[in-house]
């Protein structure tokens, strides 16, 4: 189970990072006592569009029934 969801984890952070454009715009530097220098990037998400015009096919119920033989329940007693 800890293997699924490893590959489930892995696969949703791959198609993450595939849909952003990463440049990195500064080197990073390895820190010192007093600090260091953080590497920058700069990202750039992908535009998405979305046709939110959806068919919907025209279902016909035929909802008749027979009568049922007995008295009707109603719940009370």
């Amino acid at each position: 189970m800890k293997k699924i969801i490893a590959v489930a984890a892995l696969s949703a952070a791959t198609f993450g990072l595939a849909a952003c454009d990463v440049d990195q715009t500064e080197e990073g530097d390895m820190p010192e006592l007093e600090g260091g220098n953080l590497p920058e990037y700069d990202v750039e998400p992908v535009d998405v569009e979305v046709d939110s015009n959806i068919e919907v096919p025209e279902v016909d119920v035929d909802a008749t029934q027979p009568d049922a033989e007995g008295e009707p329940v109603t719940g009370d007693e």
